[in-house]
């Protein structure tokens, strides 16, 4: 028989909340893993200090927004806010969870809390629709953490958010080899749209536009 006392599984638990300017250092070091996984470092050159002057300068939800997902070994406090009130979860593993990167993610040493990923989103609109809407430009989790559960929860997280606030839909766009992620969002309820295609003026090509007369 098993005792009684003993501990079932694995515990760990979960907190989405509103991301800070003290959070760039982490947030950078996100989209860097990221790229490295799309295979898409030859287009990284963002900096700390690009994302510190850009991402925090309107409320949230009103402009650039970070949902960050991290965790713990031990339960998070119960925190309300008026912007956003974190979304709290306790998991229940059969194997324990090893993160080679602890250290590095580490965002409160004395809570044992550290940050397993990120969703970066801002307002879009649909004149469709005539209602305003969710762009997802980046969502990512680290190695570690993934095929747990917490994918979906930083998604259902800005879908929430979405409703909440009355907004149309939430877009995105998927790697097409990336097919994992692919059946992922298809199971979430999310319709791949195979006729369109991402068009951008970035770089040079953007440039010359200040050249152009009108």
């Amino acid at each position: 028989m098993v005792p009684e006392t003993a501990p079932v599984g694995y515990p760990l638990f979960s907190r989405i909340r509103l991301a800070t300017p003290s959070d760039v250092p982490f947030i950078h070091k996100l989209i860097h893993q990221m790229a490295v996984f799309e295979r898409l470092t030859h287009l990284f050159s963002a900096t700390e200090s690009g994302l510190a002057s850009t991402l925090f300068n309107s409320p949230p939800f009103q402009s650039f927004t970070v949902f960050l997902l991290e965790i713990s070994r031990s339960p998070f406090p119960h925190l309300a806010s008026s912007d956003f009130t974190p979304f709290l979860k306790t998991h229940n593993f059969d194997l324990p969870t090893e993160d080679p990167e602890r250290l590095v993610f580490t965002s409160d040493p004395g809570n044992d809390v550290v940050v397993a990923g990120f969703v970066l989103f801002f307002p879009n609109y649909s004149t469709f629709l005539a209602k305003p809407g969710f762009y997802i430009e980046d969502i990512f989790v680290r190695d570690c953490y993934r095929r747990k559960g917490f994918g979906r929860m930083l998604l259902t997280a800005v879908a929430k958010q979405a409703v909440k606030m009355g907004y149309g839909r939430v877009e995105w766009v998927v790697l097409d080899w990336n097919m994992n992620a692919i059946k992922f969002y298809e199971q979430m309820g999310a319709q791949i749209m195979q006729e369109w295609r991402v068009c951008r003026l970035t770089g040079d090509a953007l440039q010359a536009y200040s050249k152009v007369n009108m």
